[in-house]
């Protein structure tokens, strides 16, 4: 099943080995419990109505390479405040934005080469960090 990130204009087609690492992390419930001045216990509790985070990231230093012409349309997406995409994963289309808060999008050269001798097919190891919104 393919996994992709578009913008409306432009998909991306990210490497399928990248996984969900924080899929199970998340709690659909949002609660709270605070003692009163009188003693009782109050507790309140709702649904989480978005933001579920979904990093995508290699298992492993040899497995889900991009190039480093899909690493420049990310970071050129993620320079984009508030920029809202579609994620397509497991066949199922959700609406995110980036997490900046927490890194949002970081790259590493598989290899690193001396500055300057970049190529557009050169490899890297990226974990993406989006929001469901």
């Amino acid at each position: 099943m393919s996994l992709t990130l578009a913008d409306g204009t432009t998909t991306l087609t990210l490497n399928p080995d990248l996984f969900w690492s924080d899929e199970n992390n998340w709690n659909p419930v949002e609660q709270t419990a605070d003692r009163t001045i009188t003693g009782a216990y109050i507790v309140q509790a709702a649904a989480r109505v978005k933001g579920r985070p979904i990093t995508l990231e290699p298992e492993s230093d040899s497995s889900a390479w991009m190039t480093r012409a899909d690493v420049t349309a990310l970071r050129n997406w993620a320079a984009v405040p508030g920029k809202t995409m579609t994620l397509t994963l497991r066949g199922e289309a959700r609406e995110v934005i980036f997490r900046h808060q927490d890194g949002g999008f970081e790259a590493r050269p598989v290899i690193q080469y001396r500055d300057g001798h970049e190529l557009p097919a050169d490899f890297y190891l990226c974990t993406i960090r989006l929001m469901e919104i």
